[in-house]
């Protein structure tokens, strides 16, 4: 795909299992024809606070996020995509009132996984997986696969209103089920 450059991570936590690609992001960036900025690996201990806090844990991030926050956020949709019962989106999560962004990210969502409610309210694209999960009481665990850092770009710059170019954290994120099933991939992005 043109634009898209594979990235090869080292764990968060013990650098010695590999995991692909920064997925579904860089496809996302392949799509819109742009060139992922520079992402590096970081081991979890060496992430500075907050960033540590927020990303570091097994959580999912709309909680994290509004414990942090203090307050409710809601999704602003970028783009998205269908492909059979996989529906992907890129997102900034914001603030409810104030529309401060608080993550950029890229989510794969396996609905096969969901019952008809719940599904619906993803395919509305309002809200965050995570809230959908915790008001439709689905069990489900959270499991870091890798932490990063990455320059924004003019892209990114632009969802989060920076004025220039700089180091961000996130992670790569996989939530499954009791029974061990992917509900969905997903990166998440920090602002500064």
């Amino acid at each position: 795909m043109r634009g898209m450059r594979k990235i090869m991570f080292l764990s968060g936590e013990s650098c010695s299992e590999k995991i692909p690609r920064i997925e579904p992001l860089d496809e996302f960036y392949a799509q819109a024809g742009r060139e992922l900025p520079r992402i590096e690996p970081v081991l979890s201990e060496i992430i500075p606070e907050p960033y540590k806090s927020l990303l570091v844990h097994d959580s999912d991030m709309t909680s994290t996020l509004e414990k942090f926050h203090g307050g409710k956020i809601h999704l602003k949709l970028l783009s998205r995509r269908q492909e059979g019962d996989f529906y992907f989106r890129e997102v900034v999560l914001a603030l409810d009132g104030s529309e401060k962004p608080v993550e950029f990210g890229a989510i794969k969502i396996n609905l096969a996984l969901f019952a008809s409610g719940p599904r619906k309210k993803i395919l509305e694209e309002c809200f965050p997986l995570g809230h959908i999960l915790r008001d439709c009481k689905i069990a489900h665990a959270s499991q870091p696969k890798a932490f990063f850092k990455i320059q924004s770009d003019d892209f990114i710059n632009s969802e989060f209103g920076l004025i220039k170019s700089g180091w961000l954290y996130g992670r790569r994120n996989t939530l499954t089920n009791p029974n061990g099933e992917t509900l969905a991939e997903i990166v998440e992005i920090l602002p500064t």
